[in-house]
């Protein structure tokens, strides 16, 4: 009978991968969940998008919880075990969950009214606030060359909204902007309580998804009821995207839990190199939704890119 660690406490398993390339591969998926983000929401109602995807990642989990609890020796994988955990720290979690719940629903209306070659590197900006987050409150002190990478990712991240500016969005004006920078702010502070959560209260990135990704599909279900009582609700069409939107931020999200979890990770440093997703948003969005401008926002990927190789 396998020992449950106390509080759901850091397992064996964590890989001895380093917590950058875990984090560039979180990167990559993030991109790509983006994208599944937008397809999902064009010309579509924004709540049972996000909440679909939403219980989409709670429906893969909750087969384990059950598992843990009636027979954890049989598990597959160390990683799958969802350990009992004490009610104060279900309200940590509980917490996480209506922090991220709140920065999605602000994210995914935004996203409706904006190309994805725009939200996307707004989003972006989440590293800065983060940083200094990080400074100020965990004491986290990077190196010259790490400091000089963020800067060039943050300097080429501003280089982006500059050039949304050029497509017409006025950013202190558009509800939307607005939205997304809400999402952002959120964004940056879930990622300083996930270290929280992961280094100072020792609990393992499994479990921390997994009730996650369960207390967040129960905390959608309010509006998701208030959407359907309105008598003049938007127009929904099931689309293949809905689900794979909640699957693929779970993959990315195992991979970033995994790398904060390591004791030497740096959430200053985790934080910009996860928001070189919109890489992959942004070539998707030129490529297959035909987006514009091109080239100015190209050399803002390529900045974002050599940002990255300093942080190596």
């Amino acid at each position: 009978m396998r020992k449950s660690l106390p509080r759901g406490g850091r397992h064996a398993y964590t890989a001895h991968v380093s917590w950058l390339l875990l984090s560039i591969a979180s990167a990559f998926l993030l991109g790509l969940y983006d994208y599944f983000k937008k397809v999902a929401l064009q010309g579509n109602a924004v709540m049972p998008v996000l909440f679909g995807g939403v219980a989409a990642g709670a429906l893969v989990w909750l087969p384990f919880v059950l598992w843990s609890a009636l027979a954890p020796e049989s598990l597959p994988s160390d990683f799958l075990h969802v350990t009992g955990l004490p009610w104060r720290v279900h309200g940590l979690l509980f917490a996480k969950a209506a922090l991220v719940g709140a920065s999605w629903l602000f994210g995914y209306y935004g996203l409706e009214s904006l190309p994805l070659s725009i939200a996307s590197p707004i989003r972006a900006t989440a590293p800065l606030w983060t940083i200094l987050m990080a400074i100020v409150f965990m004491g986290e002190t990077p190196d010259a060359r790490q400091w000089t990478g963020m800067a060039v990712i943050l300097v080429s991240f501003f280089a982006f909204t500059a050039v949304g500016r050029r497509e017409g969005f006025r950013f202190e004006a558009n509800k939307a902007v607005l939205l997304i920078i809400m999402a952002t702010l959120l964004g940056a502070a879930s990622a300083l309580y996930d270290k929280h959560l992961l280094q100072r209260e020792n609990l393992a990135p499994g479990v921390v998804q997994a009730w996650f990704s369960i207390y967040t599909a129960l905390l959608m279900i309010p509006p998701m009821w208030l959407w359907l009582a309105k008598a003049d609700r938007s127009r929904f069409e099931w689309r293949w995207t809905i689900p794979v939107i909640g699957v693929t931020l779970l993959l990315a999200d195992i991979l970033y839990f995994t790398a904060i979890a390591q004791p030497d990770a740096l959430i200053s440093l985790i934080s910009p190199v996860r928001r070189t997703s919109v890489a992959v948003s942004f070539l998707l969005g030129i490529v297959l939704l035909r987006e514009t401008r091109v080239l100015a926002k190209s050399l803002c990927v390529a900045g974002i890119l050599a940002g990255v190789l300093l942080l190596a």
